[in-house]
C-alpha cells in the first residue's frame, strides 16, 4: 500500500513490557510449576492495538506515557522501529507498565498488568489534540485512567473523528464515555460483563441501545457484529493451529479499524481482522506476533 494514502489512525492508550512465562499448566494458588520458555516482549493494549493497525497498513501516531527506566527505551524503541509516530508519547519519572503474563499449553493466557507510568495519563497534553485532527479512527481502551480515556474521547467526537473503544479491562461505563464512542469492540467476556448476558446475541442487542455498533470477538468462534437498524453479521474464525492468543483481540482490532478507515464494508473488515488476527495466534508474543499487510493480503490469498 501507498503510505501516502494509507489512512491516519491515532491511539490513545497503555504501553507495558510483557513479561511471559509459557507452562503445560497454570499453576493453581500456592502451586508451583516448572516453565517451558520465558519471553520479554513490548506490549499493552493501546501499543499493541498501534502496532496492528501500522502493520496492516495505517499511518499510526501513539498518545500514551512510559517511564525513565530501561522498558520505557525498549518500549519507545519498538514503536518507532514499526513506523509509529511517538510526538504524543510522553516520559515521566518512575517505572514503565508491565503486564505478567502465563500462557498454557493450548495458547491461552491469564494476566496480570501492572499500570506504571499508563496511571499517569490522566488527561490530554497541549498538542495532543492536533495529533488527533484529521484521524479516520481514534482508539481506546482501558488500561490508562478513565478520566484520560473520557477526553481523549471527547476530542475525538469534537473533531468528528470514529472513535472505537476496546473495554478491557471490563468496568461499568459511563454513560458520556458511551455517548462519544462510535464502535465498541469487547470480547464475549467483556460483553457479559456489562451486559449481564452471557450469550453474545443478546449482549450485542443491549450493548447497541448504547452506542451505533458493537463488535464482539468470540475467540475461535469468530467475531458478531451489529448495528442500529441492521441484520447482525457473524463470521467464522479461521481454523489454525494456536501458538499463543496474547495480542489477538488487539490485532484484530487494528486491523478492522484500518479496513473500515479504508472504507471497506462491515463485513469484509470483519473477515480482513479474522485473518490478521489467526495469522497472529500462530506466533509466540503480542505486538511480535502481528503481521504486516502483506501477509495478511497472501493469507486470504491462500485461504480463499
Amino acid at each position: 500500500m501507498n503510505r501516502a494514502a494509507a489512512p491516519r489512525i491515532a491511539v490513545f492508550g497503555s504501553v507495558n513490557m510483557d513479561l511471559v512465562a509459557y507452562v503445560d499448566t497454570v499453576p493453581a494458588s500456592g502451586e508451583t510449576v516448572q516453565g517451558r520458555q520465558f519471553r520479554q516482549v513490548p506490549g499493552g493494549k493501546g501499543a499493541n492495538q498501534a502496532v496492528a493497525a501500522a502493520r496492516a497498513g495505517a499511518q499510526v501516531c501513539f498518545l500514551g506515557a512510559v517511564g525513565d527506566d530501561a522498558f520505557g527505551v525498549q518500549l519507545r524503541t519498538t514503536l518507532v522501529d514499526n513506523g509509529i509516530d511517538v510526538s504524543g508519547l510522553r516520559t515521566v519519572g518512575g517505572p514503565s507498565g508491565t503486564a505478567h503474563i502465563v500462557v498454557d499449553g493450548d495458547g491461552n493466557n491469564s494476566i496480570i498488568v501492572v499500570p506504571g507510568a499508563n496511571g499517569t495519563v490522566t488527561a490530554l497534553r497541549e498538542g495532543d489534540v492536533r495529533l488527533l485532527d484529521g484521524a479516520r479512527a481514534l482508539l481506546l481502551q482501558l488500561e490508562t485512567p478513565l478520566s484520560g480515556v473520557l477526553a481523549a474521547a471527547r476530542a475525538g467526537r469534537s473533531l468528528g473523528v470514529t472513535t472505537v473503544l476496546t473495554p478491557a479491562p471490563a468496568r461499568p461505563l459511563p454513560a458520556e464515555l458511551l455517548d462519544c464512542v462510535d464502535v465498541l469492540l469487547p470480547n464475549q467476556h467483556e460483553a457479559a460483563a456489562l451486559t449481564g448476558h452471557d450469550d453474545p446475541e443478546q449482549a450485542l442487542a443491549a450493548l447497541l441501545e448504547a452506542v451505533p455498533e458493537v463488535v464482539v470477538t468470540l475467540g475461535g468462534d469468530g467475531a458478531l457484529y451489529g448495528a442500529r437498524g441492521h441484520e447482525p453479521i457473524r463470521v467464522p474464525a479461521l481454523r489454525v493451529e494456536p501458538v499463543d492468543t496474547t495480542g489477538a483481540g488487539d490485532t484484530f482490532c487494528g486491523a478492522f479499524a484500518v479496513a473500515r478507515a479504508e472504507g471497506q464494508d462491515p463485513e469484509s473488515a470483519l473477515r480482513f481482522a479474522a485473518r490478521a488476527a489467526a495469522l497472529s495466534v500462530q506466533r509466540p508474543g503480542a505486538s511480535t506476533s502481528m503481521p504486516t499487510r502483506p501477509e495478511i493480503d497472501a493469507f486470504a490469498d491462500a485461504s480463499s
